[in-house]
């Protein structure tokens, strides 16, 4: 940084050059630092010579960065004012690198904002421009910002999806800023996963390197975000630990807004362990500081915990006014996720205590649907158990009863994503364990070395007690040893069985063996596998047309009974996505049958779909249809992730069952050449060929309908 700023300094060289000097600074340096208004100078000093020597394309740049200076500064209006002026100029300059860099301020500002569409919409466009310029790091950073924006609109799929591609280009162009970043935002993906343990290491990692980078913008919201996972596991002294110091870093930048959001985040653990007194003192501070800095956000957050104080305190009448002030900013931000709180705050712990059951309704109602939007299944649950407790007080027990199994159902969901997190922490202490049984062996071992000194040095005054005195110790000893390795390995197996019971659960049981016996499972290829696709058709349309409950209730049935066709056939369930259905035939164990087991289970399948149809349709209910698709050929299948164990499947023959499903027809079990020619010979079954069919990215493949032979 020394050289550039004494480039920008020599007023002996080029204006050109010492411009590009000040906008390398800007970009890769005062970018990533702690002092915006600094950097607000330089932006200045820079659009002031451009300017005087009509040098638009730098003109333009010092746009941009006056508009991240007062972005960081949180003048959102004057920043996206600046941005706007930025992107006239590149507009007319073509300049399409630049437009992206405008149009990735603008949709930083509207993060900020809370207007999470409209921040969508500017980041696209800016994706687009950068993917035209083919600047990678930039690439990068957008999917950075996109990711940011899904995430905290409760779309943690799209997050990670964006989060995953951009540390994906990160790490192949070695940009160690974006890699950082991107460590940071996985593990916020993690956290809320609940892999606690491996987004603590992700915020480490992450911490190390911005430290190695001279760059302390983020560390405060490392070191919060611990802090906030140290609260999911109820560690409460160490949370709140990890967020003073987020508040000290943060008070050092003097970045007030992050002080104000650390603060309302000791707040809610002092709700959670029932201390009013020092939540109040810090809703208090949070609601201070964030009207002096202008930080809705924060004021949001705190009169949401002024609301929720109020009720526990039995003052509904305040709790209201606090809610319904919150509402009012939360609807002026357009912020979705504080709404869903308050909605279900309003619901649960205020009108249904007073007894006020259709207001309970109304507002659970309105929480729920804002968290069908999102992940949060633990909102969806408590707004489930909202909802299912005013329909009892209304006396309405069927629809009491309907959201009491939704409440079941997704409080199961959580159940098991509760004991992959408790499989995973089991691993971690049985290796801690083991640890400690070692140490405590050695100390044992010391023990009796001392011991048998001391029994040498009495030897000579008392031999033949000493004798029978060694006897007795040797035998104590032994019990004693023995007693405590027998009682250490009985506790250690009992923590085996929990864990394999666990294994076996979540992975295929010859996977599962490979894992105990050598603590992993390698990548396999497979040469003949048959990969079956199935999808509802028109999913979208009838789903629009059943009740949230009624649609999980047909999907699990249907889901159900296809689990239990796999058993029936050996075929290896691998995983549902959405509406659709995935297996394989073939795999882990290879078998002689499973081409022709695999085609079975899915004319079964279709048997399945087609009588239900004919049941729901005499009961005047809504039903699916569904295509199925099979391709047979090479695969590679092995474990994903190390959390939520997953045994998949990847090759290009997973691609072509793909297209077969989507190239075939509603009843109908479609398949490829590759599978027609392993089974044509078989009496069994009567085929159709429908020719070649043009598929995109394939070309045209020969295809076949199967059905059973007739006798």
């Amino acid at each position: 940084m020394d050289s550039l700023l004494g480039t920008w300094n020599n007023k002996t060289i080029s204006d050109t050059n010492r411009l590009n000097a000040l906008h390398t600074i800007l970009s890769d340096v005062v970018f990533h630092s702690n002092q915006p208004d600094s950097a607000l100078v330089l932006a200045g000093q820079m659009y002031d010579m451009a300017v005087e020597n009509n040098l638009r394309k730098y003109k333009a740049a010092a746009l941009n960065h006056k508009g991240w200076c007062l972005g960081w500064k949180y003048e959102n209006e004057k920043a996206l004012t600046v941005f706007e002026q930025g992107l006239i100029l590149f507009t007319e300059l073509g300049d399409n690198l630049g437009l992206a860099d405008s149009y990735l301020g603008m949709g930083s500002v509207y993060i900020e904002k809370g207007d999470y569409p409209k921040s969508q919409e500017f980041l696209s466009k800016a994706l687009r421009y950068a993917e035209e310029s083919e600047n990678k790091k930039k690439i990068s950073q957008i999917l950075h910002f996109k990711g940011s924006s899904y995430f905290q609109s409760g779309n943690e799929r799209a997050a990670l999806e964006n989060w995953e591609r951009g540390y994906a280009i990160a790490q192949e162009a070695d940009y160690h800023y974006e890699i950082a970043m991107s460590l940071f935002n996985l593990g916020n993906i993690l956290a809320i996963q609940g892999n606690y343990r491996k987004a603590l290491d992700n915020y480490e990692s992450a911490d190390t390197l911005f430290k190695e980078l001279g760059d302390s913008v983020i560390l405060p919201t490392i070191i919060s975000n611990m802090g906030g996972i140290y609260r999911f596991i109820e560690n409460y002294s160490k949370a709140i630990e990890y967020l003073h110091r987020s508040i000290e870093l943060s008070k050092e930048r003097n970045d007030m807004a992050a002080v104000a959001w650390s603060t309302a985040i000791i707040a809610d653990i002092y709700i959670e362990q029932e201390d009013y007194d020092n939540a109040l003192k810090f809703a208090d501070d949070c609601y201070k500081i964030s009207k002096e800095a202008d930080y809705t956000h924060g004021t949001l957050m705190a009169l949401r915990v002024y609301a929720s104080i109020s009720a526990q305190n039995n003052d509904f009448e305040q709790a209201i006014e606090y809610s319904n002030q919150g509402l009012k900013i939360a609807d002026e931000m357009n912020d979705l996720i504080i709404k869903s709180f308050i909605y279900e705050l309003l619901g649960k712990q205020i009108y249904l205590p007073m007894n006020q059951f259709g207001n309970a309704l109304s507002y659970c109602n309105k929480a729920l649907s804002l968290y069908e939007n999102s992940d949060a299944l633990l909102g969806k649950r408590d707004a489930c158990e909202c909802i299912y407790r005013a329909y009892k007080g209304l006396d309405q027990e069927d629809k009491a009863l309907e959201f009491f199994e939704r409440f079941q159902l997704l409080n199961d969901s959580l159940q098991i994503q509760e004991t992959a997190r408790k499989f995973q922490e089991m691993e971690y202490e049985k290796i801690a364990r083991m640890d400690s049984l070692a140490q405590a062996e050695e100390r044992r071992r010391v023990q009796e070395i001392h011991e048998e000194t001391i029994q040498q040095k009495e030897q000579a005054r008392n031999i033949s007690f000493i004798i029978g005195g060694l006897i007795l110790l040797i035998a104590a000893g032994l019990y004693s040893r023995l007693h405590y390795i027998r009682k250490s390995k009985a506790k250690l197996q009992q923590e085996k069985d929990r864990s394999e019971n666990l294994l076996l659960n979540i992975l295929p049981e010859e996977i599962a063996n490979e894992l105990k016996e050598k603590g992993k499972s390698m990548a396999r290829d497979f040469e003949m596998v048959s990969i079956l696709f199935s999808d509802f058709i028109g999913f979208t349309e009838t789903s629009a047309k059943l009740s949230a409950n009624d649609l999980l209730t047909e999907i699990n049935a249907c889901f159900e009974a296809f689990d239990e066709i796999m058993d029936k056939y050996g075929i290896e369930k691998i995983k549902t996505i959405g509406d659709a259905y995935m297996s394989a035939g073939g795999l882990p164990v290879p078998t002689e049958d499973s081409v022709k087991n695999t085609i079975l289970a899915a004319l079964e399948m279709q048997d399945f779909i087609s009588m239900r149809k004919v049941k729901m349709d005499a009961l005047g209910k809504h039903a699916f249809q569904m295509r199925i698709g099979i391709h047979t050929g090479p695969v590679v299948a092995g474990i994903v992730g190390v959390k939520k164990f997953q045994y998949d499947i990847w090759g290009d023959t997973v691609n072509t069952a793909n297209r077969m499903e989507s190239k075939g027809e509603v009843g109908k079990v479609n398949i490829s050449k590759a599978t027609y020619g392993l089974l044509k010979d078989d009496k069994d079954f009567a085929f159709e060929s429908r020719g070649k069919i043009e598929v995109k990215g394939k070309g045209e493949i020969e295809m076949y309908f199967v059905e059973r032979a007739t006798k």
